[in-house]
């Protein structure tokens, strides 16, 4: 028995990723393969190289697209600045905050947490005092924490761990591409993200910036970091000196070139605007329709938004029929927040206008059917605070 072609489902994915991919990048998934290591294949790096530190706000010279997803990303930075016995500082108010902690603990860190509830975020004189008591080595946080929704600020982090000395690890797989990452006006050493949320390209790689200040730490390391797959010197030697190191996949190297190309067509800072113009738009909406935000207004993501779930409502029963009745992908919360959010991405190519009312209707008309009663004018809000930005 021969199987049939495969037909994936039509789905409209508005959760915390992957999201909507554009027809470029899914026109470029299907072109001819080269090898890992054909001149063709190194002319798509270079552009990637190229248009890497627009999105990132950088001037680094060291960018480069790891294979792997966002949590690669996540690990090659910690493998590579975390060594043995010396202090590793993390700020912890999310899952993915809680992931790097275990990552530089494997590495035989010293690990140091300041912890805040998921959805807070720390202030400036409380990260610098945190900082300054603890004198690390190493300082890592999330900027765009998707657990949560939660923006985190990095500028009095930046500047306090240089004060002592400590390089910065900024997590910004929820945040590049969709808002401002700005990783040189904020002082952030080694930037990561990954390609399937705001660059709206499939899941399989990830972008990862360093300072010259960090790949100077890096280079002067006494011991090789114990990672051999993502040890960026190494790295460094395939992307720029052509010499092997493993099978990058072509494909994805397509798609990503396509991915950050569109940025560029769009402008950076005009991206940035059409997030949060929807973002604050969505918000409208679900506030009409009584809906509470988890992070407090000027602490939260444009990319993902985490309103609060009724009381006496089940998420999973919401969640199933925007999937089963609509199509509509949504995400719920999971540790503390588990049942009390709902996880709704407005990313990429899937942040528009017409997004927005259509999963705010959506949401409206699914929490009605679980026996919500509360507001019933969240599409009239949203499409009235799209009108005044125009």
């Amino acid at each position: 028995m021969s199987l049939a072609p495969l037909r994936p489902p039509k789905r409209l994915l508005l959760g915390p990723g992957p999201s909507m991919v554009p027809p470029r990048v899914y026109e470029a998934l299907g072109q001819q393969i080269v090898g890992h290591l054909d001149p063709f294949f190194f002319e798509v790096d270079d552009e990637i190289r190229r248009l890497l530190p627009m999105v990132f706000s950088t001037k680094n010279d060291f960018n480069v697209a790891i294979s792997g997803t966002g949590s690669a990303g996540m690990e090659a930075a910690v493998a590579n600045f975390a060594e043995p016995g010396q202090k590793f500082a993390v700020f912890v108010n999310g899952f993915f905050c809680e992931r790097l902690s275990e990552m530089a603990r494997r590495q035989g860190a010293s690990v140091v947490r300041f912890e805040k509830p998921w959805g807070t975020v720390f202030e400036d004189d409380e990260a610098r005092a945190f900082i300054l008591r603890e004198k690390p080595r190493m300082v890592a946080y999330v900027q765009a924490e998707t657990s949560s929704g939660a923006y985190q600020p990095g500028k009095a982090i930046a500047e306090a761990a240089h004060e002592v000395g400590a390089l910065v690890i900024a997590d910004c797989v929820t945040s590049l591409g969709g808002m401002p990452v700005l990783v040189d006006e904020t002082g952030i050493d080694i930037a990561y993200s990954c390609t399937q949320k705001g660059l709206s390209c499939p899941p399989g790689l990830a972008p990862l910036t360093v300072s010259p200040l960090a790949l100077e730490r890096l280079r002067t390391r006494q011991t090789s970091p114990e990672t051999w797959y993502l040890d960026l010197l190494l790295l460094d030697t395939y992307y720029s000196s052509r010499r092997y190191h493993h099978t990058a996949s072509a494909t994805m190297f397509y798609a990503l070139r396509e991915g950050l190309a569109l940025i560029e067509e769009e402008g950076l800072e005009a991206r940035w605007e059409r997030h949060r113009r929807n973002h604050l738009a969505f918000v409208a909406g679900v506030e009409a329709m009584g809906l509470k935000m988890h992070v407090p207004e000027g602490q939260r993501l444009w990319t993902l938004n985490t309103p609060c779930v009724p009381a006496g409502i089940d998420d999973a029963r919401v969640r199933a029929r925007l999937l089963e009745e609509r199509g509509i992908e949504i995400a719920g919360g999971f540790g503390p927040l588990a049942g009390k959010v709902f996880r709704i991405g407005l990313m990429g190519y899937g942040s528009t206008p017409e997004n927005v009312l259509l999963i705010l209707e959506a949401l409206e008309a699914a929490l009605r059917a679980e026996g919500y009663r509360g507001g019933d004018n969240g599409r009239a809000a949203a499409e009235q605070a799209l009108a005044a930005y125009r």
